[in-house]
């Protein structure tokens, strides 16, 4: 549990957790917020066009007899 240590005087700003750090002063850091999720960036669908491709009839050989 945390005791209080001494009365400084400052002013709390909603958002932001205040906490000692290693060289003694008296920091702040953004809170971070779970819960909201980011929207997916919309994938854009590109059809391709197919080239037709041209149809070559080969001649049917004929059977010798």
């Amino acid at each position: 549990m945390a005791t209080k240590v001494l009365k400084c005087g400052i002013k709390k700003e909603s958002g932001y957790l205040y906490f000692i750090d290693k060289d003694g002063d008296v920091s702040k850091a953004k809170m971070a917020r779970g819960g909201k999720k980011k929207k997916a960036a919309k994938k854009k669908v590109v059809k391709k066009k197919v080239a037709k491709k041209k149809v070559v009839k080969k001649a049917a050989k004929k059977k010798k007899k």
